[in-house]
């Protein structure tokens, strides 16, 4: 099983972010209000225990938010309960996602190194002074760089660093592929392990997108952010960090074993507020509301849970394999499906092989790095076709293949 804990304070509110946060106040009142989210955390971990046993835990995951706002004491803490509670494997996987300059202000990096953190995720997001104004984060580029530094001399192995393309920019300055292959040759040249180079959406409700609608700023064209996506994908593999996942890159032996278990399928634990879990074949979310998880936590109320059917099974099968370099097995689809993917899909395979956005290779199917630019086409193909092939309320039929 995989465990993510949500941390959800921040120093403020980034304008393109649409996860559950809210800025944590200072002096006694964010000390208050972080103890409350600790002890809550703590009831639910046990409580989720209780539900279903000492389950092996292979990675834990902190994410947020900004999780090093918290005191390295709270992660120590969590991490024993986690390990009192579960099967934490000796060998875990445990990420932490920090801002610059929170891993500046204090020795906060040398306690999560102690307390069992092994693996930081920095959010650096750019290198520009000017793009990380506009984006609202809290740190320049001096300090993005200074955290990288920092990370190593805590004892950090396995450090990712976060960054954001396809940023908008003013009428007629939006950015180039040449900026961006900048961006990333400045981001190599620090020398992380792992390298997440997500494309900036604009999420409904954010300041980011009230600025693009009111014409404030201007996104790349679509061709322009193909181009962008494809040149900075070969750069990055020119530089030792191969492409695993659509957004994902690593020096040998350093991909995130969590986010590859969510891309696999694995069972999730998710606690707290907005944290959603995925065990035994039902999913539930907590409340996206700090005051209300709290609430729910001390009165052991269980959010609304959905039972996951069979073809929604084989959907997220479907579109989460197909988001990793490796692909979809075929042994796998069999075993949960009872039928042959080549005869189901025949039709297109054979075209999206044509095309070049798609390839076989030693059981697996996958979508080539030029297949991956228009994936949500081509997943949305395969879930309608699928939708012929499957019944929900009397499961797969069989293929005579």
């Amino acid at each position: 099983m995989l465990m993510y804990v949500h941390v959800p304070f921040c120093r403020s509110k980034c304008g393109y972010c649409s996860f559950y946060s809210a800025p944590l106040p200072a002096g006694a009142a964010g000390e208050d209000l972080l103890r409350s989210y600790l002890t809550a955390l703590l009831r639910e971990m046990r409580r989720r225990a209780a539900q279903y046993g000492r389950v092996p835990v292979e990675t834990i995951f902190f994410g947020g938010g900004t999780p090093s706002l918290l005191p390295g004491r709270a992660v120590a803490g969590i991490l024993d309960e986690a390990r009192r509670s579960f099967n934490v494997a000796a060998d875990a996987e445990i990420s932490l996602e920090a801002n610059p300059e929170s891993l500046l202000l204090s020795d906060f990096p040398g306690e999560a190194r102690r307390a069992g953190v092994n693996r930081l995720s920095i959010g650096v997001q750019s290198l520009d002074d000017a793009e990380l104004a506009a984006l609202g984060r809290a740190h320049g580029s001096r300090a993005a760089r200074a955290a990288v530094d920092v990370a190593r001399a805590a004892g950090f192995a396995s450090v990712n660093l976060d960054v954001l393309w396809g940023l908008p920019g003013r009428a007629g300055r939006a950015p180039s592929q040449m900026r961006l292959l900048a961006l990333l040759k400045d981001i190599a040249d620090l020398r992380p392990d792992h390298i997440s180079a997500y494309e900036l959406t604009p999420e409904q409700g954010t300041p980011l997108a009230g600025a693009l609608e009111r014409g404030e700023l201007v996104r790349p064209g679509e061709k322009s952010l193909a181009s962008m996506y494809l040149a900075g994908a070969e750069y990055l593999e020119s530089r030792g960090f191969l492409q695993y996942e659509v957004s994902n890159f690593a020096r040998l032996g350093f991909a995130c074993r969590h986010n590859l278990g969510y891309w696999q399928g694995q069972d999730y634990l998710g606690l707290g507020p907005s944290a959603t879990s995925t065990l035994r074949n039902r999913r539930f979310t907590n409340p996206a509301d700090l005051t209300e998880w709290i609430a729910a936590t001390a009165h052991n109320a269980d959010p609304p849970c959905e039972q996951i059917d069979t073809t929604t099974r084989l959907e997220e099968m479907l579109m989460l394999r197909l988001r990793t370099t490796a692909g979809l097995s075929f042994a796998e689809w069999r075993r949960a499906s009872g039928r042959s993917f080549p005869a189901d899909f025949a039709a297109p395979v054979a075209l999206l092989r044509r095309e070049g956005l798609a390839g076989l290779r030693r059981g697996y199917f996958f979508l080539t790095r030029t297949g991956m630019l228009v994936s949500d086409a081509i997943i949305a193909r395969f879930f309608a076709d699928l939708r012929t092939i499957i019944t929900p309320s009397r499961g797969p039929a069989r293929s005579r293949t």
